[in-house]
C-alpha cells in the first residue's frame, strides 16, 4: 500500500492525538483535553464503569475519579485507522494498569480494552469528535470494583 505525503501526516496527527489524549489523563491534565477533543465530543467510558457525556461532564468525572488510584498508565497499541478525507474512524487498543487502594493495601488491576473513535480535522488539526471504550479484559479487580 502505498500512501500519499497527506495520508502519512494524517496518520502520524492521529497517532499523536491518541498519545496526547493517554499523557493527559496520566499527568491529569485535563485542560489538555481541550485541544484533543472537539467542542461536540462525545465519550462513553460506560463499559469500564465510568460515565458518558460532553466534553465538560467527562472532565468533571475524570477530576473526581482519577484521583482515588494512586498510580495508572495507559499504554496504547494497535491503532488501526480509516481515513476519509475530513473524518476518520479507529480502533485503539489500551492495556491500563491501576494500582487500588485495598482493605490490606494496595493492589494493581489491569484493564484492557479498546478506544472506538470518530476523529474530524479542524483548523486547529485533527480532534477525537467521538471516543467510545469497549471492554476486552479485567483482571485482579477488587471486590468493590466488580463491576468494572
Amino acid at each position: 500500500m502505498t500512501l500519499s505525503l497527506q495520508e502519512v501526516s494524517d496518520r502520524l496527527e492521529l497517532q499523536e492525538l491518541v498519545i496526547d489524549y493517554a499523557t493527559a489523563i496520566d499527568e491529569q491534565d485535563y485542560s489538555a483535553l481541550d485541544k484533543i477533543f472537539t467542542e461536540d465530543a462525545y465519550i462513553d467510558y460506560t463499559a469500564m464503569g465510568g460515565i458518558e457525556g460532553d466534553l465538560p461532564s467527562i472532565k468533571q468525572f475524570l477530576r473526581q475519579a482519577m484521583p482515588v488510584f494512586p498510580a495508572y498508565q495507559h499504554l496504547n497499541a494497535n491503532q488501526k485507522v480509516v481515513i476519509d478525507g475530513d473524518t476518520a474512524t479507529g480502533k485503539v487498543m489500551c492495556l491500563n494498569p491501576m494500582v487500588v487502594p485495598t482493605a490490606e493495601g494496595e493492589q494493581v488491576m489491569f484493564l484492557g480494552l479498546w478506544y472506538i473513535d470518530e476523529y474530524r480535522r479542524t483548523e486547529q488539526g485533527w480532534r477525537i469528535s467521538r471516543r467510545a471504550e469497549r471492554k476486552s479484559f479485567s483482571h485482579n479487580v477488587p471486590r468493590e470494583m466488580a463491576g468494572v
